[in-house]
């Protein structure tokens, strides 16, 4: 039995962060359990290292990240054989080095985008695989309540709302499948594939999650902790309501997040 088909990666996720983060996060370490990724493998962005701790069976080789806390968080988890604090614009690796890299949801939020791929193509053997996902142009128009005031003409509204959610998901780049292709291709890589996903409807269970999820954020801020049991029979009811999103096929058309794998040209 295939690990895609043994874990639950919903539950996984769900047991340790809000849901609405487990929800986006247990569909992406599904996609990762078809990929190969030789090593030496580098994570860029690894965070905290959960993602990491969650989705592969192996150590991955380095992780990196210019956040002091998280990968000090990661160091924990032993799920790296190396961490490295450092901007991704100035990787202190040779060139040629790694023969895969991923970035899970991270290069959304970082400015100065085109150097960070630059310098992961130089670190990259050439036709090193290259896999990473991101939101994509459907993330803004699709949001739930940008789209109720544009249906009763609150065009003004919608603007405003779409500005503070892109804000508090700390998003610089919402982008199309053409233009990460162009942008890829001026800093060393090709496209080999990519697909959409995250339905309108799995983007609205996230989007009002922000919200419904208070109570846990009141909950971590004092504790540290998102959730008052661990146990299965906690997450049953929220489980229920969201695993029919967990469980939409891919491709979505209309898909608010794109998952690419890209080679090193």
């Amino acid at each position: 039995m295939s690990a895609l088909q043994s874990k639950d990666y919903l539950f996984l996720h769900t047991r340790d962060l809000p849901y609405f983060r487990a929800l986006l996060r247990a569909v992406e370490s599904r996609f990762y359990q078809e990929i190969d990724l030789p090593s030496p493998t580098l994570d860029l962005g690894c965070g905290d290292g959960h993602f990491a701790q969650l989705t592969f069976d192996r150590k991955l080789d380095v992780g990196l990240d210019p956040w002091t806390g998280p990968i000090h968080e990661a160091g924990t988890r032993h799920v790296y054989n190396l961490l490295t604090e450092a901007n991704g614009a100035h990787m202190p690796y040779p060139t040629a080095y790694f023969s895969s890299a991923l970035s899970n949801s991270v290069l959304e939020h970082i400015p100065g985008l085109d150097d960070v791929l630059r310098e992961t193509a130089r670190v990259l053997k050439p036709g090193a695989i290259f896999v990473f996902c991101v939101p994509n142009h459907n993330f803004l128009p699709q949001l739930s309540v940008a789209k109720f005031f544009d249906a009763i003409g609150l065009t003004p509204l919608a603007r405003a709302y779409r500005a503070f959610f892109n804000k508090i998901s700390r998003h610089v780049t919402c982008e199309d499948a053409e233009q990460w292709a162009a942008r890829l291709e001026r800093t060393g890589f090709k496209v080999e594939k990519y697909w959409h996903y995250f339905s309108p409807s799995a983007l609205a269970a996230l989007e009002w999650g922000h919200y419904f999820g208070l109570p846990s954020l009141i909950l971590h801020f004092f504790t540290r902790k998102w959730h008052l049991s661990r146990a299965a029979w906690n997450f049953a009811p929220i489980l229920a309501l969201i695993r029919k999103y967990y469980n939409e096929p891919v491709p979505q058309e209309q898909g608010a997040y794109t998952f690419y794998i890209a080679r090193r040209a």
